[in-house]
């Protein structure tokens, strides 16, 4: 009984964080879906290929149930690297797509093996696994990845995943949050607070 709640519980939880990871694309241009925002070249549309390229390896060939389509392998010294950003011939429509093909196939895997079904994990230094272990690391992927999606699309137009407020809203918000670490930069530090102890 719980095992069927907890399995039912991070497959709706992974299938709301996918849907809101590919939201964060929405109304960019194509320019800033692939500019890299981050000075190791992260991008929002990269973020989507890597996300489809992980799934599609953990819910794939680690229950023997291999993803139908040709993607690099994950032993593939010569492509380390590549699924983080999207190629002048990918479309943004073409990685969306195929993220949404890679849910469809995990999908199936979790709703057709018990959440204590065997996988192996070539990968990881313990690689004997369960699905629940799966679950529970792509979510945590995911969510991950969802969360630098959200600070690189406020970096861009200042569009966030927090409740709607006004511009005058966060200024004065993000000015009281500057005060504060400026106030507690110049305060003495007592021994308990000072670093390393």
């Amino acid at each position: 009984m719980i095992d069927d709640f907890a399995k039912q519980y991070l497959h709706g939880d992974l299938r709301e964080v996918r849907e809101e990871m590919v939201e964060r694309l929405d109304g960019l241009s194509e320019y800033d879906v692939r500019r890299p925002l981050t000075s190791t070249g992260t991008n929002l549309l990269g973020l989507v290929k890597h996300l489809a390229l992980g799934e599609s390896r953990y819910f794939g060939e680690v229950f023997g149930r291999p993803f139908p389509e040709a993607l690099p392998r994950w032993d593939d010294l010569d492509a380390r690297g590549l699924d983080k950003w999207a190629a002048e011939d990918e479309s943004r429509e073409e990685v969306i797509g195929r993220y949404r093909r890679v849910w469809a196939h995990s999908d199936a895997t979790i709703e057709a093996l018990a959440v204590d079904a065997p996988g192996h994990v070539p990968w990881w230094p313990r690689p004997e696994v369960k699905l629940f272990t799966v679950l529970v690391h792509v979510l945590t992927e995911t969510n991950r990845h969802a969360g630098h999606a959200d600070i690189l699309r406020e970096q861009l137009d200042g569009r966030t995943s927090a409740p709607e407020r006004d511009a005058a809203f966060w200024a004065a918000r993000r000015a009281e949050i500057e005060r504060v670490a400026v106030r507690t930069s110049a305060a003495p530090r007592t021994r308990s607070e000072s670093p390393g102890r």
